[in-house]
């Protein structure tokens, strides 16, 4: 996994830049001549199944969660959606735990496969289907693929070099086979290079084969293979990824794939786990054959359930959801996974897709990393956050959601720490949401028992008519974050707001002005409500019960946030509460002991081969992690490169401190005069405790002139500063470059 240098809670830091999707300003959805959300047809929203072969950390959920997100936010703008996946129970690494284990694969995969489908409801991920690929539906629909593509003639027989333990007499494939990858010299995986160049390994690849079981020295052996025709369809390919929408690195990762030589690909092995070719019983498909097809089958398992007619959240007496259309005619399907897996999404899946007569998929959102404390999770050295464990500390589901969808691009690695999850939850969700709605809320109830009679005045309904204007946008360029932190946003504004309108002191002198002014608090706390729903359904829909509204806040469209508010409601409670320094103390404290004692228990391991691997390794994208062979205090180099045209992107300017102000309330940030050149920018920085506020001024600074504008603590910050590690220091210029030189 790599480290992102991102810092969730400090604004001065890439993190708040977003670069979700590819269509962004330049309107890549329009240019693909694709139909803007919502459409007249369905869609589905899938997530990568995580593999059955381990517990669950919080760093594996943000595809989850942004999947979720993603497909409720298309649920308000109207759009017929389902939102499915499952659990991947085939595959070596599961058939090698359960053999450790000594138990049969099958066991040992349902019983992982039932505890996630009893975490994700605990964080509101809800998925209208959630199955497994060992369901008779998507048995029968792989078979069902493999027949098409063999009868349309994509499929041939090639004798290959497999890898094989000549003492135990048996075939080694994918996971039960270590050794060095032939493209850079890294240890590998038999199926891939997962701790150097991150390559898919075909059989017979890998060089100095010794088999995970015996830690043998493995030779090869010639077995007749089923390869299916990839190479068929490089030119097909080559266009799809220019229509392909979602993240850019989806669309970038492939293309060396794509562009250079596409060779066709074995879809078999030697193995006992897993579903059998068609009519050849001894080999069994490789596993990223049928994990995909789960995505189809578990569509149409939801279609063929009772809720299935519900699934635009609006309409009870809908028509059942029609699968088929989805996903053979014109449905608009969108994939949400971690980037590692982006090959298997965007070269082998559309071009099977298309073998078989399938509609190709529309979008791609793949996801970075979730790191903790700038390192990566080690599920072995119990260095994570699990999920029960953030569940049993007693914080609301809705607090990791918001973090982990805001914080950063989705493309984007993010960090995760317990200071900097208490700093996003007491600066937004506490002191700009909650506090905006409370003290809204309070002061209606407490002076009109409700909404006061007042028309909503032309300035706020035109900001929330703005709001909903740029969530549908959000939803359009697939910007998760900016979906998420929509309700924060309009939060903000409301809190700079009422502070300015005072209300408090114009009912006695002013009474119809400070009715109109609640009036119009009401309509934002509403619109938050609405707006918030996606990333924070719980929230939404305890918000929703304040305000006196009947049904739930998930059934309306986007734009009941401009309806009329109930006349009356009671009293409000807080929404969010504070997280103390000294509970953060403790966290901090309990995970470092966890971590010390599997440090210990793994320095008194001498099993040697065979020794537990990584206890989860999540389908949606977290690979084992390499052993740092650099200083462990630095950070490893991202994997995904950007073309030169993508770093044009950035304007990056010199600027000038003129003035510096702690902004009161929060101990991070600081409200900042930049001069650069030709205009002088207010920017807020996270670096209040890491620098002398007195001594900003005259500074040279290195900032992102064209950031989207962000408002934090009420304040608008226009620009981002940069500045590097846990210190902040700030980047500045070696020379005499004026304020607003270009940064090259």
């Amino acid at each position: 996994m790599t480290i992102d240098d991102t810092d969730d809670g400090d604004p001065g830091t890439d993190e708040y830049s977003d670069h979700d999707g590819h269509n962004g300003d330049h309107g890549g959805h329009e240019a693909n001549e694709r139909a803007r959300f919502p459409t007249e047809t369905p869609a589905v929203v899938t997530c990568g199944l995580p593999y059955a072969n381990g517990d669950l950390h919080v760093g594996h959920l943000r595809t989850y969660i942004g999947g979720d997100t993603f497909a409720r936010a298309l649920r308000k703008l109207g759009q017929s959606v389902a939102f499915v996946s499952g659990s991947d129970m085939h595959g070596t690494p599961i058939a090698v735990n359960a053999w450790r284990e000594g138990v049969s694969p099958e066991e040992f995969a349902l019983r992982h496969h039932e505890r996630y489908q009893e975490t994700f409801p605990r964080f509101d991920v809800a998925f209208d289907n959630y199955g497994h690929t060992r369901t008779e539906t998507n048995v029968e629909l792989t078979q069902e693929f493999v027949r098409t593509l063999d009868e349309e003639g994509y499929v041939y027989d090639e004798a290959i070099e497999v890898a094989w333990d000549p003492e135990e007499g048996q075939a080694l494939p994918d996971r039960y086979v270590e050794g060095t990858c032939p493209y850079c010299g890294a240890h590998a995986r038999g199926d891939e290079c997962d701790e150097g160049c991150g390559r898919h390994l075909e059989p017979g690849e890998i060089e100095a084969p010794t088999s995970v079981i015996t830690g043998n020295p493995a030779e090869y052996r010639t077995r007749n293979h089923k390869f299916f025709r990839l190479s068929e369809f490089q030119e097909y390919l080559g266009e799809f990824i220019d229509r392909l929408e979602g993240t850019d690195n989806a669309r970038n990762q492939p293309r060396e794939w794509i562009e250079g030589e596409l060779k066709d690909w074995c879809i078999t092995r030697d193995l006992d786990w897993g579903i059998s070719y068609p009519g050849e019983e001894e080999l069994i498909l490789y596993v990223w054959v049928d994990a995909p097809i789960e995505y189809v089958a578990s569509t149409k398992e939801y279609a063929e359930s009772a809720d299935s007619a519900d699934s635009t959240g609006a309409d009870a007496d809908a028509e059942p959801f029609d699968w088929e259309r989805a996903w053979q005619a014109e449905g608009e399907l969108v994939h949400v996974i971690g980037r590692d897996i982006i090959q298997h999404h965007a070269v082998f899946w559309p071009a099977m897709l298309r073998g078989v007569g399938y509609n190709e998929p529309r979008a791609v959102l793949a996801s970075g990393f979730v790191n903790l404390d700038g390192r990566a999770f080690s599920t072995s050295r119990n260095r994570a956050v699990w999920t029960d464990d953030y569940l049993e500390e007693g914080f609301d589901a809705d607090l990791y959601r918001y973090y982990v969808i805001s914080g950063a691009g989705f493309q984007q690695d993010t960090d995760f720490s317990w200071d900097r999850f208490a700093e996003r939850v007491n600066s937004e969700l506490v002191g700009t949401l909650g506090n905006f709605v409370y003290r809204s809320l309070l002061f209606a109830h407490r002076t009109y028992e409700g909404t006061p009679e007042a028309e909503l005045s032309a300035d706020v309904r035109e900001r929330i008519e703005r709001a909903i204007e740029e969530f549908e946008e959000s939803v359009n360029d697939y910007s998760v974050r900016a979906i998420g932190r929509a309700p924060v946003e309009l939060a903000g504004f409301g809190n700079e707001y009422i502070q300015q309108a005072e209300p408090w002191k114009l009912v006695d002198e002013e009474p119809e002005r400070a009715a109109q002014v609640i009036r119009d608090c009401v309509q934002l706390v509403k619109a938050v409500c609405v707006l918030g729903a996606p990333v924070m359904p719980g929230m939404a829909e305890t918000l929703w019960t304040q305000l006196g509204e009947s049904g739930s806040v998930h059934d309306v469209p986007l734009d009941a946030a401009l309806d009329a508010p109930p006349e009356t409601f009671d009293a409000p409670t807080e929404l969010f509460e504070r997280i103390e320094d000294d509970r953060v103390t403790e966290l901090n404290e309990q995970l470092q002991a966890r971590i010390e004692e599997a440090a210990a228990e793994e320095e008194t391991d001498t099993t040697g081969a065979g020794s537990d691997p990584e206890s989860t390794e999540s389908g949606d994208g977290e690979p084992a992690e390499a052993e740092a062979v650099a200083d462990p205090g630095l950070e490893p180099i991202a994997s995904d490169r950007i073309g030169f045209e993508e770093f044009q992107d950035l304007d990056l300017r010199v600027g000038r401190v003129e003035r510096a102000q702690g902004i009161e309330g929060s101990d991070e940030l600081v409200r900042l005069e930049v001069d650069i050149g030709v205009e002088t920018r207010q920017i807020v920085a996270g670096i209040k405790q890491l620098h002398d506020v007195d001594s900003l001024p005259g500074s040279k600074v290195v900032i992102v002139a064209n950031m989207e504008r962000a408002e934090l603590f009420g304040v608008e910050s226009n620009g981002m500063v940069l500045a590097a590690g846990e210190e902040a220091d700030l980047l500045t210029t070696h020379g005499n470059a004026l304020p607003g030189t270009t940064v090259r």
